[in-house]
């Protein structure tokens, strides 16, 4: 019945039949940074009246919107501004004085952001994406995707463990950041709209890349021997085997054993059941210290067969793989045609149709708005000159926000485990929500995760910060008494676990409705509860292989996963946004709504800019070995440097390299290392690491990317103890405490085995 409503929804939607939350809400879109560009589009998505500034002639810079009109100007009206006219300028300014919502890149568009200035907070949400932010040594650098890439260390943690680091050949932290700005942006009009008082956000690139990186940078959050923990993996895990990419007669397979019981399910499907048996197979450990050999016997029975026949094998055995899917033109794909996330814009009489994505926000009562029209350049001058001659938001008696955070009051229950629920439940907490984590009796099982301090995972503490925890066993009756009755007391229900496991305990979407027709009810999965694949595994790099975001990596042709968990974090910023958006339209009308995230659809939007002609894979990036470690240099013709110059960097260091490729008229960054990003300058101007307390003492903390002036998101307490809070939930949900019985629980596995 929910898959009819959402059909329904995006039907009628399309149609511009349906409100949605920011339906009024009027955005001028000034910034030319890709990433203001992806923060306009996802406003766009819920309804906002967005203005989209172009220049007249694009400056010549590495990163700007302007490069992939067809994506990021679709589903806007167009203003095209000429720098060198008054008229324009003047426009300019008076449109951003009569919104809502402006958006801007003070590090990229000097005179965009000049002409924007007037506009000033009263009453307004006044969003700057730059490359570092207000503060720091590197504060105004306009620096590119390649060079943040290289120097938040994400490069680094990208490539085979025996080659160099890789360029993610799409603007991933760019779209990070634009996902973050748009939950600022939605946070800070939640603001506005119960308090009266805009506010000023400050984005930052290298802010959002930084967090990124949180699970390579726990070894050197322990307070005693920190290491440094980030290596390249090439698309293989760590802690088990195998992981990684075969060849097939016809492609690359990626497969994924999260257990010894998948193993030895894998043993079955390559007619090898001896080998379970094998005692220098039978754990994991023992499979990751003969990883080499491992993979070889899986690849010895990959390579005699087409992806088809071993994906036949694996998902009747339930082993998580999947093919990496080839964009060719856009990612060919049968879930994301099934989910609407492939649609096609017309050209001109002659030209060929250009394919942009769906939205990926599929929420059953105000699903995102397919952004499917695409103005001609300045096409909308006359509407955006009406627009500016209107009047404006109103005003307030304070220019800076009122002190209560943007969530106080709001209850969020979390089920979820690893990444992608527990670090959006963080981000809602550190708006002020009060976050109750629900964990089976043994916990969750991030919490066991190398490095540990105080016997809990450094990574756990980290992704749980500033929540409240209770043990629940959803098998037993009175875990589900528990959870009903926060259900019944709750704003938000967070979880990222496998489609179906809530349904088989009682606590499908229909009857979370009946409980209570006002929460929001957001579940994240590796291909949607909806979807052809509702019942498959789904880990982080199966979600990249199959999104089509695997095929733009690659290392010596062999494609690879990105070191970060790409899919995981832009599957939780995605769900804030959604969540917030929800919240939004239930002020307005008393109902709750069931939002179904699918990460695929999440990391296939992301890919955009690589559709139509790969757009993205235009620039030319080379990684230059030098003395001590690489460099990236981009623009111009890196490429084709004489191999005697390329020799001779190899007996510089980074700077001089950096130095050297920058007289050229090349852009360069150096590729850093997580120890080098965790001590730069930047990071400790940003104030991106900072020490909390609990019960247990002090702990090191990741500050949060998102960065609201009026009203900052606070990041205070480590990730909880397991059951710290039980008796406290107890009584504030109306029950009566007891003694928490923690028999083995048999709760389902989460979305991130999805």
């Amino acid at each position: 019945m929910l898959e009819t409503e959402i059909e329904m929804a995006c039907m009628s939607d399309e149609q511009g039949l349906r409100p949605l939350p920011l339906d009024g809400v009027v955005v001028t879109e000034a910034g030319q940074r890709i990433a203001a560009a992806v923060c306009g589009s996802l406003l766009a998505q819920l309804g906002a009246t967005v203005v989209a500034v172009e220049e007249v002639t694009p400056a010549a810079r590495r990163g700007g919107k302007s490069a992939h009109r067809a994506q990021l100007v679709a589903g806007k009206r167009s203003l095209l501004l000429d720098p060198d006219s008054g008229e324009d300028r003047d426009l300019l300014g008076r449109l951003a004085v009569r919104s809502d919502v402006v958006l801007r890149s003070s590090d990229m568009d000097a005179v965009a952001t000049g002409a924007v200035a007037g506009a000033g907070v009263d009453g307004r949400v006044i969003c700057d994406v730059s490359a570092y932010g207000a503060d720091g040594p590197m504060q105004g650098v306009a620096e590119s995707e390649y060079g943040i890439q290289a120097l938040t260390g994400i490069m680094e943690t990208t490539g085979l463990p025996d080659g160099p680091p890789v360029p993610i050949r799409v603007p991933v932290v760019e779209y990070m950041t634009g996902i973050y700005a748009a939950a600022s942006v939605l946070a800070a009009l939640r603001v506005r709209r119960l308090h009266g008082a805009g506010q000023h956000i400050d984005m930052a690139l290298y802010d959002c890349g930084f967090a990124a990186m949180s699970s390579f940078l726990t070894g050197l959050l322990q307070q005693e021997e920190p290491a440094d923990t980030a290596r390249r993996q090439g698309s293989r895990h760590p802690l088990s085997a195998p992981w990684n990419v075969f060849a097939a007669r016809d492609g690359w397979l990626l497969i994924c054993t999260g257990s010894d019981v998948q193993w030895q399910r894998i043993c079955d499907v390559i007619g090898r059941p001896e080998l379970a048996r094998d005692t220098r197979f039978a754990h994991s450990t023992d499979r990751v210290a003969r990883v080499r050999e491992v993979d070889a016997l899986v690849q010895e029975w990959v390579e005699r067969r087409t992806i088809d026949q071993c994906m036949q094998g694996f998902g009747v055995a339930a082993v998580p793989s999947g093919p990496i899917v080839r964009i060719d033109g856009y990612p060919r794909e049968p879930n994301l045609e099934y989910r609407k996330m492939i649609r096609r814009l017309e050209g001109d009489a002659g030209a060929s149709p250009l394919h942009v994505p769906g939205s990926p926000l599929a929420m059953n009562r105000t699903p995102g708005r397919p952004l499917l029209e695409l103005s001609a350049p300045d096409a909308d001058r006359g509407e955006v000159m009406r627009m500016a001659a209107g009047d404006g938001p109103s005003k307030s008696a304070s220019t800076a926000a009122a002190g209560e955070a943007p969530l106080a009051g709001v209850r969020v229950i979390e089920i979820g485990h690893y990444t992608t629920a527990p670090v959006g439940a963080r981000h809602l907490a550190s708006l002020g929500a009060e976050v109750i984590k629900v964990e089976p009796p043994e916990g969750e099982a991030a919490r066991k995760w190398p490095p540990k301090e105080r016997g809990q995972s450094v990574f756990y503490t980290v992704s749980n910060t500033d929540k409240k925890s209770i043990r629940v066993d959803l098998n037993e009756a009175d875990g589900r008494a528990v959870l009903r009755r926060l259900i019944e007391t709750s704003d938000v229900l967070l979880e990222n676990l496998k489609p179906g496991s809530l349904a088989k305990r009682g606590f499908s979407v229909e009857e979370i409705r009946e409980m209570n027709p006002r929460l929001v009810y957001c579940a994240v999965s590796g291909f949607g509860a909806d979807s052809l694949y509702s019942g498959r595994p789904a880990f982080d790099t199966i979600v990249q292989a199959m999104s089509g975001l695997m095929d733009l990596v690659r290392s010596d042709g062999v494609p690879v996963k990105t070191g970060i968990s790409s899919a995981d974090v832009l599957g939780a910023g995605t769900a804030l946004v959604a969540i917030l958006a929800a919240l939004e339209f239930r002020d307005r009308d008393g109902r709750g709504q069931y939002i179904d995230l699918s990460m695929q659809d999440i990391a296939a939007w992301v890919t955009q800019t690589a559709w139509n002609e790969g757009a993205a894979t235009a620039a030319t990036v080379a990684v230059i070995p030098c003395a001590d470690g690489h460099v990236v240099a981009e623009e111009g013709d890196a490429g084709s440097l004489a191999p005697g110059e390329r020799d001779a960097m190899r007996t510089l260091s980074r700077e001089a390299a950096v130095a050297a490729l920058r007289e050229r008229g090349l852009g360069a960054a150096a590729v850093r290392t997580a120890r080098e990003v965790m001590e730069a300058e930047q990071t400790t101007a940003r104030r991106l690491r900072l020490r909390g307390e609990d019960e247990r003492g002090a702990w090191n903390l990741l500050a949060s990317p998102l960065r609201l002036q009026g009203t900052p998101p606070m990041v205070q307490r480590p990730g909880p103890a397991l059951g710290r809070d039980e008796e406290e939930i107890l009584l504030a949900i109306g029950m009566k405490p007891r003694r928490a019985r923690v028999p083995g629980s048999r709760m389902a596995s989460n979305g991130e085995e999805r």
